[in-house]
């Protein structure tokens, strides 16, 4: 199964990768009607600086999630290697949140229920967002 890696090396910390994703998951037809709208859209990716290295952070989809064992209400689940979160089964409990070991999952702040990337399998053409937006190649889509 291809996931997105990140090539540490290569990453600028423009941050662009964020502004992809957050346009990606919010209904909006274009980047520039995603910001302009009311409310702002979240990223599912988090991009990490430090003084050498810069990272970009996002669901590895682990081969033994512990995300998805810890959900009390099923709206997590796993179909051909990508785990994905059924919306409106989150009762915003968190318990996701804390048993992640990689710190990808985020809160909406205004449903409080849970989002976390889904290699933009429902937009985008399944296509990531983060991935065609990396404007350095630092992030990629394949299989390791």
């Amino acid at each position: 199964m291809k996931k997105v890696y990140v090539n540490e090396d290569w990453c600028l910390a423009c941050h662009l990768c964020e502004y992809y994703c957050a346009a990606a998951n919010s209904g909006a037809e274009n980047m520039i009607k995603a910001f302009s709208g009311g409310k702002k859209p979240i990223p599912r990716i988090k991009v990490e600086e430090g003084s050498a290295i810069n990272f970009a952070v996002q669901c590895r989809h682990c081969d033994e999630p512990a995300c998805v064992k810890g959900c009390i209400t099923g709206a997590l689940s796993v179909k051909d290697g990508v785990i994905s979160c059924d919306e409106s089964r989150c009762v915003g409990c968190y318990t996701c949140v804390l048993s992640c070991p990689y710190g990808c999952i985020v809160i909406s702040d205004e449903s409080k229920v849970i989002q976390k990337c889904d290699l933009c399998i429902k937009n985008n053409n399944g296509d990531p967002a983060c991935v065609k937006g990396c404007p350095n190649g630092a992030i990629v889509l394949e299989e390791r």
